[in-house]
């Protein structure tokens, strides 16, 4: 599978996401609800390391990257909380709307950071999805 199989596959997850944790919020804190979500990923990613033999990877892991993936980790826990909460506050539609800017932020982020180019075609379609957020909440 290519690139772009495995995006809409995310993209179709991520909607069943937001759609599950909203019905399996009810009546759980959102804290920890996403203490339980979190904990069947981190099971299910390791038995998917396992079963594909990918530990061996491990001798090769440097300082650097372990960093930045704990970073990254950080930034994902903030996110998976907030949207719980979010969640728990408002409908599915308007959260998971706001959290479509990160695609802007991405952008922006991975063009400082990463250099990496952003054409005119690209940013007027990220351009129309902040639009289309902004329009969605309010």
């Amino acid at each position: 599978m290519g690139w772009l199989a495995f995006a809409v596959v995310s993209a179709v997850a991520a909607a069943l996401t937001t759609v599950l944790a909203k019905v399996g919020l009810q009546g759980v804190p959102s804290n920890l609800a996403t203490a339980i979500r979190t904990g069947f990923v981190l099971t299910l990613s390791w038995a998917l390391v396992l079963a594909r033999g990918e530990t061996v990877g491990m001798r090769n892991l440097r300082t650097r990257t372990v960093v930045f993936l704990a970073l990254s980790a950080v930034a994902t826990a903030v996110s998976w909380l907030a949207y719980y909460r979010a969640l728990q506050l408002a409908p599915a539609a308007r959260v998971s709307a706001v959290d479509k800017l990160s695609l802007p932020l991405t952008m922006l982020l991975a063009w400082i950071f990463l250099r990496e180019p952003v054409t005119g075609r690209v940013a007027a379609g990220v351009a129309m999805i902040a639009l289309g957020a902004v329009t969605c909440v309010w």
